[in-house]
């Protein structure tokens, strides 16, 4: 088995992620936009490469990032909230053709629940259900993964997270204080950074290719309830929810997790 990886965003999640492969035997290249970040790769013993995709070509060493990997993790965010006029496809159409150059055998592609729609009746969302949403965003990730699958090149699993919380991040330090927030009945869908790297490594030590999972922590709290509380217990101002208005979401259940993987989650919300 080819034990040589690349992670091409290696920030809050790739970082620690790549550093958790180099302990379990694997060769990791990871990337980064920023020369500071690579000194940072570099001291933790992972072969650092300055690459940046955009919508006009891939600027750096693409190549020299990809040669010799088996496997490839696409771990970067579409980055539409900063910039919504962004093309998002067009940079990873750019990266599709490096990998397909290389012969990369296995991708794996972080994608997100945002995919699915936030709706009244609060739908149970399993990895049969086909992706909805219709915010840009959510339109940008539905092709992606759709190109990245149908693509006969590669082998490409998706993987699709909820909501991230870990270390220094955690929405309720955003919500907090805050006034008006919607959907208070909302379930939420939320993992923690130890369970999605538990799950990636996973699904690389399994060979879990050609599949899609969904994950989120199988215990949905409604999000007043939830928020209120981490505030309460952080003793942050409280944040203040919208009660008037009937609440959308979805509840994200962990199929594949469960059935093909058998994982369990470690670390709760």
């Amino acid at each position: 088995m080819n034990s040589h990886i690349s992670i091409i965003g290696c920030g809050w999640l790739g970082f620690p992620l790549a550093k958790s492969l180099i302990k379990k035997g694997y060769k990791i290249k990871g990337s980064t936009t920023s020369n500071d970040k690579l000194k940072l790769l570099i001291n933790a013993s992972i072969k650092g490469y300055l690459v940046q995709l955009t919508e006009a070509e891939i600027v750096g060493d693409s190549s020299g990032f990809i040669d010799g990997s088996n496997t490839v993790i696409i771990n970067v965010p579409p980055g539409l909230r900063r910039n919504p006029s962004k093309n998002h496809i067009a940079e990873i159409e750019h990266f599709i053709k490096v990998l397909e150059k290389h012969q990369v055998k296995n991708v794996l592609y972080i994608s997100s629940t945002t995919v699915f729609k936030n709706e009244e009746r609060l739908p149970l969302i399993t990895d049969t259900t086909l992706p909805n949403a219709t915010s840009k965003i959510a339109q940008q990730l539905i092709t992606i993964e759709r190109m990245l699958s149908e693509n006969s090149n590669f082998n490409t699993t998706i993987l699709r997270f909820g909501g991230l919380i870990g270390a220094q991040r955690h929405p309720g330090k955003y919500l907090s204080g805050k006034d008006n927030i919607p959907n208070p009945s909302a379930p939420l869908n939320l993992i923690h950074l130890k369970d999605c790297i538990g799950i990636i490594s996973e699904i690389i030590d399994k060979n879990m290719w050609n599949t899609t999972f969904n994950a989120a922590y199988p215990h949905h709290p409604k999000k007043e309830d939830y928020y209120v509380s981490f505030c309460k217990g952080h003793k942050l101002p409280l944040p203040r929810f919208n009660n008037k208005e009937l609440s959308k979401g979805k509840r994200i259940k962990n199929n594949n997790l469960e059935q093909l993987l058998n994982y369990k989650f470690k670390h709760a919300i």
